[in-house]
């Protein structure tokens, strides 16, 4: 198994937070040795235990979405350099990590009304605010009347995944010391808090 077994996480919690703070999912499957890969949102449904997800239906992948299909999907958390110079031993220079692989079982979903309750749950879900998550101020609420979404719900193909595996990779400096490994945490929380508001105008000019 890669990464080695200190690398791996078996805590389904905590890979759900994975998918809950980071649901922009890789989807990947193939048909005749070519694989196919979309970038979209999942949602994670603590009901059913299955993700949910939308696909547009021009998308050449949707030629490998049939009941039952076998699919991979996964989603990137946070992930940083690692230097040397941060560490109290003398070390190699790395990259750390948190990424969550799923394999499932795919069921697609065509029934309208369904495919408006998934759009709305997604919404809803996407909408939640980090600070508060229980105040609806200024978040968008999408109705079940909205004459858009029936009009939307033509072009898209709604599916769930029934989730059969979950593979943690959680490359966190876990086979370091106490020190180094703390100091390796706050190097990946520094990089998550980088202001990237100079890279995102590059690439918009």
């Amino acid at each position: 198994m890669y990464p080695p077994s200190h690398h791996q996480s078996h805590d389904i919690e905590k890979m759900i937070l994975v998918i809950q703070h980071f649901p922009l999912g890789m989807l990947v499957t193939a048909k005749d040795r070519k694989p196919f890969i979309t970038h979209i949102p999942f949602i994670y449904n603590e009901t059913s235990k299955k993700l949910v997800a939308h696909i547009d239906r021009i998308n050449p992948q949707i030629e490998t979405l049939k009941d039952g299909t076998e699919v991979t999907i996964v989603f990137k958390g946070p992930d940083t350099y690692i230097s040397p110079s941060i560490y109290k031993t003398p070390q190699l220079p790395t990259w750390n990590y948190i990424i969550v692989h799923i394999t499932g079982k795919l069921k697609l979903l065509n029934d309208a009304e369904t495919v408006k309750k998934t759009m709305i749950a997604m919404t809803e879900v996407l909408e939640r605010s980090e600070q508060n998550p229980t105040k609806m101020t200024d978040r968008y609420i999408l109705k079940k009347d909205d004459s858009k979404m029936e009009r939307f719900i033509n072009y898209i193909q709604t599916f769930e995944i029934e989730i059969t595996n979950w593979e943690g990779k959680f490359k966190l400096s876990q086979n370091k010391n106490e020190a180094d490994f703390e100091n390796a945490k706050n190097e990946l929380i520094k990089k998550s808090r980088k202001d990237v508001s100079g890279f995102i105008e590059a690439i918009y000019k």
